[in-house]
This record gives structure tokens, sequence and C-alpha cells, in this order.
């Protein structure tokens, strides 16, 4: 490997490790130091009456030009801003913000050090110094560093600072890495002003530094939340302006609905009150003099999907859910219960409606049977997040789920060949039914002809596709259709022969018959116009003259957590950002085909409900990207800040709804690789190279890596190229290192997730081998120290489907057990491959890593 000096980045980290403990930080400055214009603020900002709790804005000249109280229209808010302000004059002045006590203060500063030359390392030290010092004195102060906006030197102006954006992007870097460490929260400016070229977007400045009007209201947009706390959203409304105040639930003492179809959801608000201990009464009749929440069924919103679509306004005398139908005020409801934390509601005006009509969720119950009370856990949580369709595949080849009457052996148990005899009676489907419905959701069985039929093959002893086998099927689709009252039936018609071209026509022309709306996978068979198609595979594309449902790449089986939640947040839904009449929308799948040993794990090891959040947002909000992709972005860019965005409102709801839930997902975003490589291996997967050397970063170092960030690494997708990796061009027989730094408060034991083969719950995959990690290999070090695989309970037990897993997967597996260090903790991990062909359909290679802390 190349040998170049020691790189910035590694410098720098090892610098922070000498300061880290300092407990006093603050310098002495010479009054000379600092310009006229700075002693004119100060001494202006000393003379002002004290106030207690204000937020506060510090930092330079973008701070001091921005009107922040009437931005904010709050009086609380206070510019402490100086222009040509650097990192020695805030802690100069940090005394006469102390003792007022505020409780936020907003910081941005550091462009004009690097205008000055000052040292990266010295800008960040003192950043640093300064949360250490707010910590201290004033410890109920919230701090938000804010990132150093980018520059644009196309201007022709302040060459000074616009030569500076590659430091920009490293301090910005290492203030994120570093905020939990510091106990501050960091808040992403740069990502959301930056242009695609790296530069200060021309549409926020007039003079590649400054910012304009425009830029201001960017700025409020991105920390509205955070300088009023307000509720995290998911799905995140179309249109919202808050307002800065909060109100008491309690103060409003009446539902009034303007007709009877609100009664249904006026009594659902009343009991969700109530649990508040705040009783109130539903009235036809509104009092004028008393606050209430009103429930309004009205004529036209103008809206797009007008049958979902809300408003939802919260002020100081009213709360106003308007709507064209019950459902629409239903999902109004959903975002109310949201925005009240504790007996408190956000006041704000939403107008909102769904970028798709279909947002589905499909559970495969005839590979592994689920109880009614664990699908309605499912379901509840499906109607919290405003999915409206419930996909329930009931027949397989392994059991027939669904009771018929007319032929009662279809679920006798010695025709099933697991969970024997577990089934679904008429009484509990309609039981399903009815408890979708009240929640707004529409449930659409799959009857799944002519494949994957072998149950009914083994039951009725025909094959479907047989003169015998078309009428059966007949008679229980008509059976079907005659108990239970439905809009949709899934036919599937997928994976198998068709030996009979009159099958699925005459399927779907039995079920149209009954007025049924009739669904089939694509690619599939033969199913004629008008069919609704559910598109599976990722090279499947919409068809004319067919409506289409989007579920490629939206199986949960085949993710990680890490990665579910990234490709489902970049998903775009039938490759338009906004539905239409054809394009209907999407729906999440989990197809666990290997048999589970309990049926909580259908929910734990496919991440189920940290995905379904993610599909709710994107379904409803719409957008996405174009191409499947796997990560999240970078630093800088418009894709990293939205995931940033809404991860951070994901982890806000797993801690607020989701204590007794199976949530395996942590925050990924912050999370920064160094890859290293590649390193030609010539198929041997255990060669050494220059970095597995205990003297590698103390005299060789690298400047040449790659920069990526996330909880799991793609190095090749095992469903190359059509899902993009971290690496754009993988090449086998080669080897990657990664590396990264990990502080630690104190010398003790942390857990983390460690894996570099998440198995599929579908392929019949082998174990890991017995004292490895994978077959690949692949290794790591903390420390220098090797992290020994674990113990697996089936080390070398070669794939089958009616085994279950147990530990294989790191997110329901015992968290790896690692000593760390006080300070900086060094992090080597090793990805060898050396063939990209898989030993067997069943063994797909992939060629990836996790590694994350568990907090």
């Amino acid at each position: 490997m190349r040998k170049n000096k020691k790189s910035i980045w590694f410098f720098f980290l090892i610098l922070f490790s000498a300061f880290a403990n300092a407990q006093s930080c603050k310098p002495s400055y010479s009054d000379s130091l600092f310009s006229t214009y700075y002693h004119q603020k100060v001494s202006l900002f000393k003379i002002l009456p004290p106030t207690n709790g204000d937020i506060i804005f510090m930092g330079d000249s973008n701070t001091d030009t921005g009107e922040w109280g009437a931005l904010f229209n709050d009086l609380k808010i206070k510019n402490l801003g100086i222009s040509g302000d650097m990192t020695s004059g805030i802690l100069n002045r940090l005394d006469d913000v102390f003792c007022s006590k505020p409780s936020k203060i907003f910081l941005l500063i550091g462009t004009n050090d690097l205008v000055r030359n000052i040292s990266v390392d010295s800008i960040l030290k003192n950043i640093f110094c300064i949360s250490t010092l707010i910590k201290d004195k004033s410890p109920h102060t919230k701090l938000f560093v804010q990132s150093i906006l980018p520059v644009n030197e196309k201007f022709g102006m302040f060459g000074g600072h616009t030569s500076k954006k590659r430091e920009i992007i490293h301090i910005n870097k290492i203030l994120s890495a570093s905020a939990a460490k510091y106990s501050y929260s960091y808040v992403d400016l740069y990502s959301d002003l930056v242009d695609s070229t790296g530069r200060l977007d021309v549409k926020y400045t007039n003079d590649g530094l400054h910012l304009t009007g425009p830029g201001y209201l960017k700025w409020q947009q991105v920390i509205y939340s955070k300088v009023y706390d307000l509720p995290a959203l998911i799905p995140l409304p179309q249109k919202i302006r808050w307002s800065s105040e909060k109100y008491l639930l309690n103060d409003y003492t009446s539902i009034y609905i303007n007709n009877s179809e609100c009664q249904k959801e006026a009594e659902s608000l009343k009991k969700f009150l109530a649990k508040k201990a705040i009783n109130v009464q539903v009235k036809l009749k509104q009092d004028t003099k008393q606050k209430s929440i009103q429930l309004r069924i009205i004529g036209n919103l103008g809206l797009l999907n007008k049958d979902e679509a809300y408003h939802l306004s919260v002020t100081k005398y009213n709360i106003v859910i308007e709507a064209e139908t019950a459902h629409g005020l239903y999902n109004g409801l959903q975002t109310l219960k949201q925005l009240t934390i504790g007996n408190e509601v956000s006041g704000c005006d939403i107008i909102d409606w769904p970028a798709f009509e279909w947002r589905g969720f499909m559970v495969d119950v005839g590979r592994n049977f689920q109880s009614i009370k664990q699908l309605k856990q499912q379901i509840d949580v499906m109607a919290n997040y405003k999915l409206n369709i419930f996909h329930f595949h009931l027949t397989e080849d392994i059991a027939w789920r669904l009771q018929s009457k007319r032929y009662p052996q279809l679920t006798d148990a010695k025709y099933m060949t697991r969970n024997h005899g577990m089934f679904y009676s008429i009484a509990e489907m309609k039981e399903l039914i009815a408890y979708c419905k009240e929640r707004y959701i529409t449930l659409i069985p799959e009857i799944d002809m002519p494949g994957h039929s072998n149950a009914f093959k083994k039951a009725m002893g025909v094959d479907m596709q047989s003169t015998e086998g078309m009428e059966i099927c007949k008679n229980i689709l008509t059976e079907f259709c005659k108990e239970f009252n439905l809009p949709y039936i899934h036919i599937g018609g997928d994976e198998v022969k068709i030996t009979n071209k009159e099958f699925l026509p005459e399927m779907v022309s039995l079920l149209k018959s009954f007025g049924k709306n009739v669904i089939a996978w694509n690619p599939g068979g033969n199913v004629p116009e008008g069919t609704i198609l559910q598109m599976w595979v990722g090279d499947a594309k919409p068809k004319d003259r067919y409506y289409s449902i989007d579920s490629r790449h939206l199986y949960l089986n085949h993710f990680d957590p890490f990665d579910g939640v990234t490709a489902v947040f970049n998903h775009q839904i039938c490759d338009v950002s906004t539905g239409n009449k054809n394009k209907l929308g999407a729906t999440l799948c989990n197809w666990p085909d290997r048999k589970v040993s309990k049926e909580e794990d259908l929910i734990n090891m496919n991440a189920v409900y940290p995905v379904m959040l993610t599909f709710a947002e994107r379904c409803w909000q719409g957008g996405g990207q174009k191409n499947y992709l796997s990560d999240i972005g970078l630093p800088g860019n418009g894709k990293y800040s939205a995931f940033v965005e809404f991860e951070n409102r994901l982890l806000e709801h797993k801690s607020l709804y989701f204590h007794n839930l199976s949530f395996p997902y942590v925050k990924q975003s912050d999370i920064e690789w160094k890859l290293i490589g590649p390193f030609d291996n010539k198929g041997d997967t255990e060669t050494i190279f220059e970095p597995e050397l205990p003297v590698f970063f103390d005299t060789v170092g690298f400047t040449n890596y790659l920069s990526v960030y996330g909880g799991t690494i793609w190095l090749r997708h095992f469903w190359h190229p059509m899902i993009q990796s971290h690496l754009h061009n993988p090449t086998d027989s080669s080897t990657f290192y990664a590396t990264r730094k990990i502080w630690s408060d104190d010398d003790g034991v942390k857990d983390f997730w460690i894996g570099f083969n998440n198995l599929s719950r579908s392929t019949a995959t082998d174990s890991p081998p017995i004292g490895k990690w994978d077959e690949k290999n692949s290794s790591i070090w903390v420390n220098g120290k090797s992290i020994v695989p674990p113990l697996w309970k089936s080390g070398g037990q070669k794939g089958n489907s009616e085994i279950s897993l147990i530990d294989e997967g790191y997110e329901y597996r015992q968290a790896t057990k690692i000593f760390l260090q006080q300070g900086w903790n060094t992090v080597l991990v090793k990805c060898p491959v050396g063939t990209f062909k898989g030993k067997d359909w069943q063994n797909p290679v992939k060629w990836m890593f996790t590694f994350v802390q568990l907090k």
C-alpha cells in the first residue's frame, strides 16, 4: 500500500484526547484583542435587564443580522450575536450570559477564526470549552451547537472566508461526532443551505457568506422544533405552521361535532382524554364562551386524496379538526395524539393529506401462524401511523389457514407441515375484518393460486389447474365472497408454471361478478387488464392499463434493521413522487419463509416497527430517491440531512411509544467510517495487509480513504447492481478495512451490535462457522484487541428452513460486550471477500458489516 503522511483526521483525534478531561478551560483575554464594535455590543448586553429562561442566539455576523425575536414572534428570544466575533470572543463574554440562566443557547461560531488562520483544533477546543463551561455554570441550559454555514466563492467576495470550505466541512464532522461527549445537541444547518456543488446556495445569499431573507427563513425552519421542543410527528404532515405556545388539554371542556358522522371519532377522542383524567362531554351545539375541541365534516377542503385529508388547528381557544370524511377526522386525531405530550398540546396549523392512497402492510401467516392478539398489535401500530391496508396472506404450500365450511379438510392438521391445526375460523376472520374497519384499515385476504398450493393439493387430492381443481377453487372463492364483505381479494398468481391459461382469467371473472377488485402479483400469471398488479421484484415496472402497487425491495425478511430503515426511507414508490389513478401506492411485506420458534420472532427478527414507521413516512410524504439505495448519504447533501431529520423523529417515537414493543434500532447517522482499500487478496481471505499491523496508524497513516456513514455498511449488496452499495464499483477477491474512533466517558464494558452477514429470514442459509464471525474470515479489533465471535448455538449448521434462527442476527442475540478505555478508542474492521458467487442460492454472498454501540 502507498505510504502517505499522517492524515489530518487522525492527528486531530489524537489531539482531542489530550484535552478531553479538562475541567476548567477558559483562558483570559486582553480587551485589545477585540474590535470596537465588539465592545460596543458587549456594553449594550451588560445593561439590558436580566430575564431568566430566555432563548439566546450567540455567534458572528450571520447571527447578529438575524431578527430572531421577530422571526419567531417571541420576546423570550434574545440576539447576542456580534458581527466579526470568534470563539475567543464568545468565551470572553460567556460569564455575562450565565447570570440570566437561559433555557437554551444556540451557538454558531468559527468562520472568523478560520479567516484569521486559527487552527481547526484550537477552534474545536474553544467550542468544547464553551460547552463545558455552560454545563458547569448553568447546568439546566441546553446548548445547541450549529454547524458552520457553507460559503460560495463565485461572488468574488470574502475570499478569506470562502477559501475555507474544506476546513468548514471537517469542523462540522467533528462537532457532529463529539456532541454526546460534550453534552450539546448538534444542529446541521450546513446540509439545508448547501447546493449540489457544495457551495452556499445562491437562493440564500447575495455575497457568498451572509444570508438573505430566504436563508434566515430556512434557518428558522430547521431549528424551530428545537427552539420550542416540539413533538416529533410521523408521518410528517404536508404543511405545518407552528406557534410558540403550548396549551393544557384540561382547559378544553367539551367536544363539539357538527353532525352525527363525527360521533364515532368524538367518542374515541373522549376515551383518549379520559386516560389523561380529562372528562368531557360530546355536544352538537357549541358554547362559544368555552374552550373546546371541534370535529367537523365539511364540504370541500380542496386537497389531494380528499377522503383522508384533514385540517387541524390548535389555538388558545379551540382545537379544530376538519375533514371531508370520518376517515379524514380519524387521521387528524392520530396527529393530535402525537401533538400531545403529557397533558400539553402544541399550538399549530396543519393542512395534511397522503401522497399515496394505498399504504399497506402484509403478513404471511401461511408459513408461520400468528395469534389474533399479535395481529391486532400490528394493526394498532398501523392505525397510529395512518397505514390503511392490511394484506393477509392466508394460504401457502405449508398450510391453508382459513376455515372453509364446504371443504373442512383444507385446514386439517395432517395437511399442515408447520403450526399443525392452527388456522383462522370464519368468526375470527370477521373479527379481524371488523377490527381493521374500526381503524379505517381495509383487510385484503390473499388466497394464493394456482402456485404456493401444495397444502391445497394434499387436502383435495388434485392440482388447482386441473378441471376438478378449478371447480373447487371457484367454490372456495364463491363461499368466501358470500361470507365476507370485502372490496378486494388477492389471488397471487406468481411463481408457478401456468399449464391452464384459462385458470387465472376465470378466477378473476368470477370475483368481478361478485363486485370484487382483484389483485395479483407482478411478475405473475396471465391476468386480464384491469387487475391490480403488485410488483414484487426489483426490475418489475408498472404496466399500462393496469393499476400498480409497489412491493419491490420492501421485504422485511431481507433487511437488517439499519438497512431496512435506510432502504425504505430512500424508496421512491412506483417510481413517482406522488401517487395517481394508476400508481396507487405500496405494501410493506413480511415474508419469513423460515420457521420461527415463537411468534414474537416474526416481529423482532424482522425489525417490523422501526421499518413500518419509516414506510408510513414515505407513503404519506411521497418523494424518495429514484434508485434503490442502501446508504444514508454524507453530511452536506440533502439526502443525508433529510435522513437525519427523520431519524431523530423515529428515535423520539421509539422512546415515547414503544416501551413494551420490539424496536431494534438505534441512531446510525452519526457513525462515520473510513474505508481503506481495496487490497487484492487473490481469493485468500486470510491474507494480512498493512492496516492490521500494530504500527500502521502511527507510522504509515492514510489519506486515501472513502468516508461513509451508517450502522450497516454494504461493500456490495447481495442484490448488486440493482441496489447500490456504499462502494460504487466493488471488485471480488478484495479486502477492505474500516476504521473509526469511539469516545467513552469512563473505563468499562459496553454493549455492541456486531455482524458480518445478517441472514435473511427466508433463505435456508447456513449458520456462521464455529469460532468465526462468518465464512469470509471477517475480523474486528478494538484498541488492537481482537473481538471474538459469539459461541454460536448452531455454529456450522447447514441451512434448513425447518430449523429456526436463534442467535445468528445481531439484533436478536445478546449484545457483544467490549471493554472501552476512558477517552478515544480505535475500531478496526476487516472485511475480505474471495468471490461474489455464493455456493448456492440459499447462501448469497453478503459483503457487509455492522458495528454499533448500544446507548
